[in-house]
């Protein structure tokens, strides 16, 4: 596979252009195409929202005539297949593009090499891995969906430098700054579900919705409440975008829930907690590509042991909370430093006073 300088060039811009569908284009990916004839961008686009044109469609529609002969770019591999829209590959080939390079293979069954294959077999040039790591980065929970049937899970809190996150009172707002608080909204927007529990809105009746983002899409909330206690009149239910899973609870409550809209899943484990690995196999059919956990120490304890959190995102204030404060993580006491689950960080950064760790785990 030849590359150039250029290649990566165009396919940066490329990537660019996907980012924008960063909080709108779940189920689907996160895709853009720049379309270059003789050195020159003659089209470009970037896939919005599910049932609305794909990138190529956009870039090749803006190209016209141009595409003739041309380069196309695409962040991920052509579709092949008829869904809610046809297959991208065919209208690469009908425009007639005499090349294309592909930032990585699309990780869905239906597609999985199909649609290069379709270029390559009416004479197009094909090149696949340009800038393959920023491609992936842009969809880990579309290609976590599709190759391991499960949703990518970030799991978020704020503490203090003492890895405190509420006094023993359960006061807790606000720990972090405003700023760190409003990058957190940029992880609830890009999520497809958030999840919290039931302890966290009886405490503080938060709305879990996204804020200080220009979003046009909320993310279903997730209440993890094995008694069924949720008030009626919580603030996280009032729109019907919200789903509580349950273990066992009063009949009555159950239907004035489901007749407010809310979802509800009954999905008791051994112990009459919500069995958390049901409730990521429900959010999958959803079907959901990323979900935040934004709980207390006991849930997040709770998903740590599941082995299904992906990413931590970590926000440190500079305060300290004192022993007696709660902690980060409910988990089992260990005897030995063997035992310790190492982390690999991937990013620091500060908002205001504040820092953000963004960690996965080693394996």
């Amino acid at each position: 596979m030849q590359v150039t300088s250029q290649d990566i060039e165009w396919m940066t811009r490329a990537l660019r252009l996907a980012a924008r569908g960063l909080y709108t284009t779940t189920p689907n990916p996160r895709v853009g195409c720049v379309i270059v004839n003789n050195g020159q961008v003659v089209g470009e686009g970037a896939h919005l929202k599910a049932g609305e044109p794909h990138a190529e469609v956009h870039a090749l529609r803006a190209a016209g005539e141009q595409a003739r002969g041309a380069t196309a770019y695409v962040t991920l591999e052509p579709c092949s297949h008829f869904g809610r829209t046809p297959p991208c590959a065919d209208a690469l080939v009908n425009a007639g593009v005499s090349r294309v390079v592909v930032a990585m293979q699309d990780p869905n069954p239906l597609v999985a090499g199909n649609g290069i294959a379709r270029l390559q077999s009416q004479g197009i040039t094909v090149a696949v891995g340009v800038c393959e790591t920023q491609a992936r980065a842009l969809n880990p929970g579309f290609i976590q969906r599709m190759t391991q049937q499960r949703p990518y899970v970030r799991l978020k809190v704020a503490a203090s430098l003492d890895g405190r996150t509420a006094l023993a009172n359960g006061h807790s707002q606000w720990i972090t700054s405003a700023a760190a608080r409003k990058d957190v909204h940029h992880w609830r927007a890009q999520s497809c579900a958030i999840v919290t529990g039931i302890a966290s809105i009886l405490q503080d009746d938060s709305s879990l919705t996204v804020r200080d983002v220009n979003t046009p899409r909320q993310p279903l909330r997730v209440i993890v409440d094995s008694q069924l206690r949720i008030p009626i009149d919580a603030k996280v239910l009032q729109d019907g975008n919200a789903l509580v899973a349950y273990a066992q609870g009063d009949a009555a409550k159950l239907e004035m829930l489901q007749v407010m809209g809310v979802r509800t899943l009954q999905a008791p484990n051994a112990q009459g907690q919500v069995d958390l690995a049901v409730l990521m196999q429900a959010l999958t059919a959803l079907p959901c590509n990323e979900v935040l956990i934004e709980a207390g120490a006991t849930l997040n304890g709770a998903y740590m042991q599941t082995g299904l959190v992906d990413e931590l995102l970590l926000y440190y204030a500079p305060k300290l909370m004192g022993h007696t404060a709660r902690g980060m993580f409910a988990l089992p006491e260990l005897a030995q430093m063997s035992d310790v689950r190492d982390l690999n960080i991937q990013d620091v950064r500060q908002f205001g006073q504040d820092i953000r760790i963004q960690a996965k785990f080693q394996f």
